[in-house]
């Protein structure tokens, strides 16, 4: 009868067994490449063992991942969303700013074509009351403006200066019911007063004659008449004439050539005071300095033109007599005519002589 439980070699008898086996294979692998073809093979199978046990790892930092970078993209939309909104913003700003250059430009080649001292100004307040058309300036009487003052835009005449403080001017635009200008028609000289009425797009054309010659599209200028305005500055256009038969005057309207609610920087005229006999005076003496001034540079030139033709006449005076006689007229060119009379006279002298002494 057999055993059910067969006895075989000790632990330690196996152990020993496997560590010399062991140390028998390591041997073999370094010493010879027989064990190659065998460790490769192995390896093919121990890489789908390496797959399997490493797969709950990678599945886990894939959906690490996946809801990490998630995350970090909403992150990203967000900056980007605040970067866009914050360059938008920007290129508001840098539009307005380009429109505020060219309105500068404007007004700075408006102030070109203004023969009288102009100052920029800047609209810093309006008058809140809607019936009446007033603005602020950031000019005041420190910086030298004068009640009455005209006051235009890169268009047109706005209005003109009705109040005074240290830093500040309120100004009284042309379409006010309370403000009237005296004008003319650029075409043909036609004289007339424009009045406000309370629109800033709109003027009218007091007491004008039913069969006066203006019609719609021409342009009204400053008369200069009410000693206010200088003359010449455009006001406004004709837009509209109405002609009543029933009525001795025309109703003609006009719409300013200002920007009046729109202009953000104005020009502040300085007229000129002077008296016409000051102007010309201050014109010659302003053209008698600039004479001087280029004096002093245009003696140099003949100054040294003639020391080149003096030392060309010296020599040819040893050379021969006869050319140091017309060598007088090109140093001395107002005694032409002496040289040619004394030639003649003094030529004879030696030849009679040599034939008395024949």
């Amino acid at each position: 009868m057999k055993p059910l439980f067969t006895k075989g070699p000790s632990l330690g008898v196996r152990l020993l067994v496997l560590v010399v086996l062991s140390v028998a294979l390591m041997v073999v692998d370094a010493r010879f490449t027989l064990l190659k073809p065998v460790r490769s093979q192995m390896s093919l199978v121990l890489m789908q063992s390496y797959w399997i046990t490493d797969l709950p790892q990678r599945l886990w930092q894939g959906v690490a991942s996946q809801f990490g970078s998630r995350t970090e993209l909403v992150a990203e939309n967000e900056k980007l969303k605040t970067e866009n909104l914050l360059l938008q913003g920007r290129m508001q700003k840098l539009a307005a700013l380009t429109e505020q250059n060219v309105r500068l430009r404007e007004l700075l080649n408006s102030s070109a074509l203004v023969n009288e001292k102009v100052e920029v100004a800047e609209l810093i307040g309006m008058d809140p009351n809607p019936f009446t058309h007033r603005i602020i300036i950031n000019k005041g009487e420190r910086d030298g403006v004068v009640l009455g003052q005209p006051v235009l835009d890169a268009r047109g005449l706005m209005g003109q200066v009705v109040e005074l403080m240290p830093y500040t001017s309120r100004v009284l635009l042309l379409t006010d019911t309370t403000h009237s200008i005296p004008v003319q028609v650029n075409r043909n000289g036609l004289r007339a007063i424009a009045s406000g009425t309370g629109n800033p797009e709109r003027l009218e054309l007091r007491h004008v004659a039913d069969t006066a010659d203006i019609k719609e599209g021409d342009l009204l200028v400053s008369s200069g008449l009410g000693q206010r305005f200088p003359a010449g500055y455009p006001v406004a256009t004709v837009k509209e004439v109405i002609h009543d038969s029933g009525q001795p005057f025309a109703i003609v309207r006009a719409v300013p050539t200002a920007a009046l609610n729109r202009s953000r920087y104005l020009l502040l005229v300085f007229s000129d005071t002077r008296t016409p006999e000051e102007r010309a005076n201050d014109a010659a003496q302003a053209q008698e300095a600039q004479d001087k001034q280029d004096g002093t540079a245009t003696p140099i030139i003949p100054a040294t033109v003639p020391k080149p033709a003096a030392p060309v006449a010296t020599p040819v005076v040893p050379a021969t007599p006869a050319a140091a006689t017309p060598a007088k007229p090109v140093a001395q060119p107002a005694r032409p005519v002496k040289p040619a009379a004394t030639a003649p006279a003094a030529a004879p002298t030696p030849a009679t002589t040599r034939q008395g002494a024949q």
